[in-house]
């Protein structure tokens, strides 16, 4: 209706903004996405993409799960904010948006937890954001499972034989 498909379910309601062009159907229990003309075959995708994630979204829920690395590093739940010690000389509080939940599991993992994929993407990047993970002593906020390039210092470079 007028360019939006909502969507509700156990973990909440979603609201997705269509293009235009795009229409969906419900046929036997199931969404189809139909096209007006072939102009809008690009945006087909999109829209079918984004109905899908918010079904699966309302459904399932979506997580991304974040590791603190570095002595001293860690972070806690306090209510609505989550508190971050990561070597700067005050805390930093992170407010928690409405409609994602975070939990702190042994002050070094976080796990953030929502309907909305595009939003806990967005709050994980922000968390990583704090404190980047650092190519050289690989410390900081990482994304579980993310892989890092480990730099030589410059004691490394001068092993390597380079004349500086």
């Amino acid at each position: 209706e007028g360019g939006k498909v909502e969507v509700q379910g156990p973990k909440g309601k979603l609201s997705v903004a269509v293009p235009g062009g795009i229409t969906f159907e419900q046929k036997d229990g199931t969404l189809v996405a139909k096209r007006s003309s072939e102009e809008h075959r690009a945006l087909h995708g999109l829209a079918r993409a984004l109905v899908a994630n918010a079904v699966y979204g309302v459904t399932s829920g979506f997580k991304k799960e974040l590791d603190i690395v570095g002595v001293g590093y860690r972070a806690e739940l306090k209510g609505k904010t989550v508190s971050f010690a990561l070597g700067k000389s005050h805390p930093i509080d992170f407010a928690i948006p409405e409609g994602i939940q975070v939990a702190v599991d042994k002050q070094t993992h976080i796990v953030v937890i929502g309907a909305d994929k595009g939003q806990v993407g967005q709050v994980a990047a922000d968390m990583r954001a704090l404190r980047p993970p650092d190519p050289y002593k690989q410390k900081g906020v990482r994304i579980t499972g993310e892989r890092l390039k480990k730099k030589a210092g410059k004691a490394g470079a001068k092993a390597g034989g380079a004349a500086a």
